[in-house]
């Protein structure tokens, strides 16, 4: 009997390595151990955190009926919460509601009376090998990177019928060619296109479809000892010598303020996330003590982003495709959490494609694993994100609460305790300030709580400091005209 239940038990415990469909492990409470994460401290340890997501849904084919689902690309979310996934393989971009339920698959293009629209040659327009979509809310329109076609289809949000197609246009410059792999919309209708493998940067179109420029070129780490050798060499020599490109970008979005939000995997470029303003500048904040790349310490295996998802409150999520994480971060840059990984189990990934925000919610799509997984807040990731949305629109005091009970969750959250001193220092409370900004080693805004406490204390005993300082200029000179009599008398 004894020799049964050992063999149940390695059983059991080979089933759960191998991550058969519906087993996961569990922590005592119920939570899952999978997106138990991290962050780092002010000195690069990395600190354990509580998971700040969980698994809620997995949308794959089961309820698909006849439709296949081959892979899972890129993913996208509309503004009522409907989830499109778009299959580069079956050529189809598939429509769920918020909860994951299948509501329609998009494959031939249809107009208002329902028929199938043809092209300038009559031949049938059907999607072949789309990468991307994007749902511009303003609009109410479905942007669909037709990669195959070269071409991107916009289709009504609502029936899904065609709208327009926008062809390569006949003012394009430069050399990339037009093969859209991922879009965006901006506010004023003008739309940003990544051609992978492209080093003049996103292509960015007038809302008429016309050639507008080539936007945020991307710029390439400097090799010295490269730099040094080509500023030796003559033209003849420079000319053999390998040239440095820009590095490509390989997804794009847009954020409530019309900023263009991008990611690179290029080992060689300068930045892996970018904030690009109207001039294509990277104006990504980053006030934390580590820069916005991923992980900061690795073995030679870096980070790569393969798409990036923001908050209206200017939260942001970075997905990675090296180690299967998710990196969340404020509007700041400072590191909120870090979870997910490769693997097996449920909720694990295999090669993660696409990232985007449904609410406070995160659906993350894994064209290997043919599914996409729909992630609901913990609690703890609850207070977190609300926490910097309160923060963001300026409400401090409901922030403090929401980082004061994140703290509850996880005492080693430093940028909590910067949070909270945050506030207190924007209402000049520079002695409380402090003693947060210490507990978040935050020493750049301890330096600006200490400056705005010295200037208070100066202030508040002005009186005493001046009647010391004019006694000391009285002993002073009290003491120096005594030393000139004696020295008189002496001579």
């Amino acid at each position: 009997m004894e020799m049964r239940k050992r063999k149940i038990a390695f059983l059991l415990s080979f089933l759960l390595l191998l991550g058969v469909p519906g087993i996961s492990v569990a922590a005592a409470d119920g939570s899952s151990y999978v997106y138990d994460g991290y962050t780092y401290d002010y000195w690069g340890n990395a600190l354990e955190s509580p998971a700040a997501f969980e698994l809620e849904t997995v949308i794959d084919r089961s309820d698909m009926g006849s439709i296949k689902l081959q892979s899972v690309d890129d993913v996208c979310t509309s503004a009522d919460g409907r989830i499109f996934l778009t299959d580069k393989t079956e050529s189809r971009v598939n429509v769920f509601d918020s909860t994951g339920k299948f509501l329609k698959s998009i494959k031939v293009i249809m107009n208002e009376e329902k028929k199938i629209v043809l092209d300038a040659d009559g031949n049938q327009i059907v999607l072949t090998n789309p990468s991307g979509t994007y749902y511009h809310d303003k609009n109410d329109e479905l942007y669909i990177a037709d990669t195959g076609a070269k071409r991107i289809v916009v289709l009504d949000g609502q029936g899904y019928t065609m709208k327009r197609i926008i062809n390569e246009p006949e003012d394009l410059s430069g050399v990339t060619e037009f093969k859209p792999s991922k879009v965006a919309v901006d506010q004023a209708d003008r739309i940003y296109i990544v051609v992978q493998s492209s080093y003049e940067g996103i292509i960015e179109l007038n809302a008429d479809g016309t050639f507008s420029r080539y936007f945020g070129v991307n710029e390439p780490e400097v090799n010295l000892i490269d730099y040094f050798w080509k500023s030796l060499a003559s033209d003849t020599q420079k000319e053999k010598m390998g040239k440095t490109y820009a590095p490509a970008f390989n997804n794009v979005t847009m954020d409530s303020e019309g900023f263009v939000y991008a990611v690179t995997h290029d080992s060689t470029a300068a930045d892996m996330v970018f904030r690009l303003n109207s001039a294509g500048e990277n104006v990504l904040r980053e006030t934390g003590k580590w820069r916005v790349i991923g992980d900061i310490f690795h073995d030679n295996d870096p980070s790569k982003f393969v798409d990036v998802a923001v908050t209206e409150y200017g939260v942001y999520a970075a997905l990675d495709m090296t180690m299967g994480r998710i990196y969340l971060y404020n509007y700041d840059g400072e590191l909120l959490n870090v979870f997910g990984s490769l693997g097996n189990l449920k909720g694990q990934f295999k090669t993660p494609s696409g990232i985007a925000w449904n609410g406070y919610s995160l659906v993350v799509s894994d064209s290997e694993l043919k599914c996409a997984y729909i992630l609901k807040p913990t609690e703890f990731g609850d207070v977190l994100l609300r926490g910097s949305e309160k923060y963001y629109f300026g409400k401090w005091d409901e922030a403090v609460e929401l980082f004061e009970e994140a703290l509850r969750h996880n005492a080693n959250l430093e940028v909590a305790y910067v949070g909270i001193g945050k506030n207190y220092l924007m209402k000049d409370e520079y002695e409380l300030a402090m003693k947060y900004f210490e507990l978040g080693n935050s020493r750049e805004y301890y330096s600006k709580a200490y400056n705005g406490y010295r200037t208070i204390q100066i202030e508040k005993h002005f009186g005493i400091i001046a009647v010391i300082f004019v006694a000391l200029i009285v002993m002073l000179v009290v003491s120096e005209v005594r030393y000139h009599k004696k020295g008189g008398k002496q001579s």
